[in-house]
């Protein structure tokens, strides 16, 4: 009765918080390449966190660059609301939530809207009949891309060698430029990218021996028109939080 009563409350403060979209508001429907006019009220960089959970890292972000905005997205309304009530707390205003699938992702941002796209600490997927559902899947990839300026960057931090290991790999079959990357982020030269930022999750994972991977590159796909393989319609969450 308690976790029910919690989730109504998160559920309306959703209703009217002006940093989560989600239906049935008119702009949910209504953003599209409408972002800078729309809800920031200025034409500074878009980044959009992946599979964003509570928003521990789009508000990290955020805080560490005001001169950017940040849109974190999820499907799960609960766990948006903890991120929307920290950054309303905080006098956060360059970060927002959108509630809905990765793979809906493209009803929402124009082809070239993006500047940076941030995957953090997806579900692995370790399952062989789960890899179409990696969030690092040349079919995601290619939804990155169509959102992404010409020169947008992908980030990608995971503590799963399994993961990293077949994102190179499907970074090379899909095609990439200016592709960096670490096994071990904080102790890395990369490590200045870490800003440090550490979500709930990343600390568990680093205080239980797991070394952080990061990598980011430009997606520069080797067949631009290739359709999907097929409807993007099967669930996909990230291992810390759900997107479904």
């Amino acid at each position: 009765m308690v976790v029910a009563r919690q989730k109504r409350q998160f559920f309306a403060h959703n209703a009217q918080a002006d940093n989560v979209l989600e239906p049935p508001k008119p702009i949910y429907q209504e953003i599209k390449g409408q972002w800078d006019e729309r809800l920031f009220k200025n034409d500074n960089p878009i980044v959009v966190e992946i599979g964003c959970g509570k928003g521990e890292y789009s508000i990290g972000l955020g805080t560490v660059f005001p001169e950017k905005n940040f849109i974190g997205v999820d499907v799960k309304g609960d766990r948006l609301a903890r991120g929307s009530r920290k950054a309303i707390n905080a006098g956060i205003t360059n970060v927002a939530f959108l509630r809905t699938k990765v793979q809906d992702i493209t009803q929402f941002f124009e082809p070239g809207e993006v500047d940076e796209i941030w995957v953090t600490f997806p579900d692995p997927r370790s399952r062989n009949r789960d890899i179409r559902r990696r969030l690092t899947h040349p079919r995601f990839l290619r939804l990155y891309h169509s959102i992404l300026k010409q020169d947008g960057i992908l980030h990608l931090k995971t503590d799963s060698d399994s993961l990293f290991e077949y994102t190179l790999e499907s970074l090379e079959a899909f095609g990439c430029e200016n592709l960096v990357y670490t096994h071990d982020l904080y102790q890395s030269d990369l490590n200045v990218r870490h800003y440090g930022i550490k979500t709930h999750f990343e600390t568990l994972f680093y205080e239980q021996g797991f070394s952080i991977k990061y990598l980011s590159c430009q997606l520069t796909p080797k067949l631009t028109d290739a359709p999907l393989e097929d409807e993007l319609d099967e669930e996909v969450t990230s291992d810390s939080e759900s997107i479904l």
